[in-house]
């Protein structure tokens, strides 16, 4: 009787571990197949989230308190203390393996601390490489290499009147079309991520129609603006890369008319046209660009806006100083502006002759502390102020968060 006992005890623990091998067997074998057949990625799951932040003072050693400029720094002058002068959130990714997108707000636009959309945009690209593709949406204007750099990588703590006249914050809404072929785009990533200051991937070849009025601005007329810009960056067998670039555009533009003159035409039609030439700090640099073209510009012996003749530019050298851990750049820029700017009232006359003469100091990737001393001769008229020619000088400061 033990015996039988003993044998049903032997067959049946047989008979389970059988079973339990077998289903791990299976276990083990859905394991593998799981492994070697990844899951799709969701396209939630490449969003990325990344930004800087500029405080700045411009108030130390001021020699004149009427001096001041309300396109590059409103803090500038009477009345100007600390000053937000960005907080910049961008949310981007490749949520296709042909469509990639890019939001960014500002939280602390005109300096009164409020949000608007800079950037909303997404690519389209029009082959497996994403060499040509289609930039649909509010972007950058491609006019101009300085125009182009983000804020967060530009040395001078604000773009040049000569070529920032030509669209204010540099954004409109419209769709543009670039060509680069893959080595070029790698190219202009490097030139980015490399800290050497580059401007970003706007394509070797760029095409473009948008409303010109400029972003955030409803259109206020049936005429789109064409622009187009033709780049390339040329690498030397020493590594030094240099750039240059010739872009233009033409549209019809409706100004901001003070409705007590007496003059009724608002709308005129305008164009532009120039050369760049970047040379990358490695570590000496060099940057010049230079525009002409025709718009609206307020006469204040008349008091009147009339078609007139522009031009303006700049030409700024630095030095790519590494010591330890920590990154100097010593800079100097002239820049000379003369022309009306069509976005501010009455197509404001300008006249800008201004030199500036900085460093920049980055301890680490996410702190830069800039100091820059401007000496400046500006003058900016239209039926508010006729008469009004400002000269003085200032040291401004600027320290930035990069996340």
């Amino acid at each position: 009787m033990r015996i039988k006992i003993a044998m049903i005890i032997i067959l049946g623990s047989m008979v389970f571990s059988k079973d339990v091998f077998a289903r791990d067997i299976q276990r083990d074998s859905t394991a593998t197949e799981a492994t070697q057949t990844p899951l799709k990625k969701g396209w939630f799951e490449s969003i990325q989230l990344r930004g800087y932040a500029q405080l700045r003072y411009n108030r130390l050693f001021e020699t004149n308190p009427e001096l001041k400029c309300d396109q590059c720094d409103r803090s500038w002058g009477e009345n100007g203390g600390f000053f937000f002068r960005r907080i910049r959130l961008v949310f981007y990714g490749q949520i296709h393996e042909r469509v990639y997108f890019y939001i960014q707000p500002d939280l602390a636009s005109g300096g009164n601390n409020f949000a608007q959309i800079r950037d909303a945009y997404f690519d389209l690209g029009l082959d497996t490489k994403q060499e040509f593709r289609l930039r649909i949406g509010q972007s950058k204007v491609p006019f101009g290499f300085e125009n182009l750099q983000s804020s967060q990588n530009r040395i001078p703590l604000d773009r040049n009147d000569g070529l920032n006249s030509a669209v204010a914050n540099e954004r409109d809404i419209g769709v543009m079309f670039y060509y680069a072929p893959s080595v070029v785009r790698k190219r202009f990533s490097y030139l980015v991520s490399s800290g050497l200051k580059g401007s970003g991937d706007y394509g070797v070849f760029g095409l473009g129609l948008y409303n010109g009025q400029t972003a955030n601005q409803a259109d206020k007329n049936n005429s789109l603006h064409v622009v187009s810009r033709l780049t390339y960056p040329f690498e030397l067998p020493s590594g030094q890369i240099f750039e240059t670039s010739f872009q233009g555009y033409t549209g019809k533009f409706v100004i901001n008319r003070n409705p007590l003159t007496n003059f009724d035409q608002t709308e005129f039609r305008e164009y532009r046209y120039g050369p760049s030439f970047i040379l990358y700090p490695q570590p000496f640099g060099i940057q010049a660009e230079f525009n002409w073209g025709r718009g609206p510009e307020y006469d204040p012996e008349t008091n009147t806006v009339n078609d007139a003749p522009l031009e303006g530019g700049y030409v700024l050298a630095s030095y790519f100083l590494k010591k330890g851990k920590d990154i100097f750049i010593p800079f100097t820029r002239y820049h000379y502006y003369k022309g009306g700017k069509k976005h501010e009232l009455d197509a404001t006359k300008y006249r800008v002759k201004e030199l500036e003469i900085g460093v920049e100091w980055q301890p680490h990737k996410n702190f830069e502390l800039v100091t820059m001393y401007t000496i400046s001769d500006r003058t900016f008229e239209n039926s508010l102020n006729p008469d009004n020619r400002q000269k003085g000088s200032l040291l401004r400061l600027q320290a930035q968060i990069n996340f």
